[in-house]
């Protein structure tokens, strides 16, 4: 099929608008990336933190880094003061962002491919993430045109509250002109898929490892993966329509939409 083709079959399917999450859906941005460079910073300030792997999966539920480290914090007798927490993120953003730019960070499978596909077909792309924007820039940066432009980027910047909220989801369907019968969210998280949900949206689940909440959500989710599948690549459907030749296409996301589109 010619890409116009498959963008006058895009229009007429009313597939507008996809809302990516970042952290562990766009890319593994976690166990290489962010917990790493807290426990730089965390070194840097002489705190007595260290993040292995077994404690940060057990901390990633709590949406945003400055969050879960409040709470970890308190949870060891220590109060951490504002002017800490501003150190303390300025200095984990520094080690996120060299860890970003020395190629630690990776985007998962399937990733790349989808963000062109769908870019040719001219169907909108956001980031809707709890992170700042600065780490999703870095990111960004860092990808250089192995991606394209993403047409928005909602971030906790934008929002007064992060994940579960749907407030980020909310910002996202508003500016995109979107309705949300015509846009899909993709997802790693309960968090995330929460926000999704209560936005209106139907959801693709590419689950956390991490995170044990989502095994009560999952029956709501449209469709849950392990990823979303590249040639050399196949992905495992775990619930939801069948996915041909093991990866995710433009029709196959087509056949995720809320059927109801008021």
């Amino acid at each position: 099929m010619s890409q116009h083709c498959a963008v006058a079959e895009l229009l007429l399917n009313d597939l507008l608008a996809v809302f990516w999450d970042v952290d562990g859906t766009l890319a593994d941005t976690e166990m290489d990336g962010h917990r790493p460079a807290f426990n730089q910073a965390f070194k840097d300030l002489d705190l007595p933190f260290h993040w292995d792997a077994d404690l940060y999966n057990k901390l990633l539920p709590i949406a945003g880094g400055l969050h879960r480290v409040r709470n970890y914090a308190k949870e060891q007798g220590l109060d951490l003061t504002d002017a800490q927490l501003a150190q303390l993120k300025e200095r984990k953003r520094f080690h996120y962002f060299e860890r970003v730019q020395q190629g630690f960070v990776r985007f998962r499978p399937g990733v790349q491919r989808m963000l062109h596909l769908l870019h040719g077909a001219d169907i909108q792309q956001w980031i809707v993430t709890s992170s700042g924007q600065a780490s999703v820039h870095a990111l960004l940066d860092a990808a250089g045109d192995r991606i394209p432009p993403f047409d928005g980027v909602i971030s906790a910047d934008d929002v007064s509250a992060g994940k579960p909220s749907p407030e980020g989801y909310r910002l996202a369907v508003e500016r995109s002109g979107v309705k949300p019968a015509h846009a899909l969210a993709i997802e790693d998280s309960a968090a995330g898929f929460a926000a999704a949900r209560d936005a209106g949206l139907s959801c693709l689940l590419t689950p956390s490892p991490w995170d044990p909440d989502l095994c009560g959500v999952v029956p709501e989710a449209a469709a849950v993966m392990d990823h979303l599948g590249d040639q050399d690549c196949p992905l495992t459907v775990r619930q939801g329509p069948p996915c041909e030749d093991a990866m995710v296409t433009l029709k196959y996301l087509q056949s995720l939409l809320l059927t109801d589109p008021s």
